[in-house]
């Protein structure tokens, strides 16, 4: 392992930790969003330098994943929402990432879903995606959420689709899509 992706235990890791534990653990029935950690980056990497990174601005080096994954998780500090990691709760394997983002670029908050190959098609992205979207209606109140889809995604349309978004425009490579969960302000 790289020095800079080994923990490192101590008063740090301890700090870490509690700030971890800050960060809101929902469930649905297959999974589980939890605190991005360190161990979870090389699920990260294989997202971002796998099929799907086309449609992410990739393929990324594993230094560029880095950057990207702590620029993610940073947001919980700056916006008190960012990147957690989606976890099978049957069995702890990581599945993905569900992202309420907000980075340079773009126009309002973003409902993100990004998911290892081997858990797609099996609805889990809906389930996670789902959940991240009504803690940022219910709890943060976000008043907008919106997707942002590469145009040659093809899979991610019809998960937007599936949880209520319609098409609103475009913007450079991408088509917004908008959420309007039920009960939305």
């Amino acid at each position: 392992m790289i020095a800079h992706e080994t923990p490192i235990p101590g008063p740090g890791a301890d700090f870490g930790a509690a700030l971890s534990a800050r960060v809101p653990l929902l469930e649905t029935a297959r999974t589980r969003l939890r605190a991005p950690r360190l161990t979870d980056f090389d699920a990260w990497v294989a997202v971002l330098s796998g099929p799907a990174s086309d449609h992410l601005g990739g393929p990324f080096t594993r230094d560029e994943g880095f950057g990207e994954f702590a620029t993610s998780i940073g947001l919980w500090l700056l916006r008190g929402h960012g990147l957690w990691t989606v976890e099978s709760r049957a069995t702890g394997e990581t599945l993905g990432f569900v992202l309420l983002g907000f980075e340079p670029g773009d126009r309002e908050p973003e409902l993100g879903y990004l998911f290892l190959p081997a858990a797609e098609g099996q609805g889990l992205a809906f389930e996670a995606a789902f959940a991240a979207r009504a803690h940022a209606v219910t709890t943060l109140r976000l008043p907008s959420l919106v997707s942002y889809v590469a145009h040659d995604n093809r899979r991610s349309p019809a998960l937007a689709r599936r949880l209520g978004a319609r098409a609103d425009g475009a913007m450079t490579g991408c088509t917004i899509w908008r959420h309007h969960p039920k009960g939305a302000p």
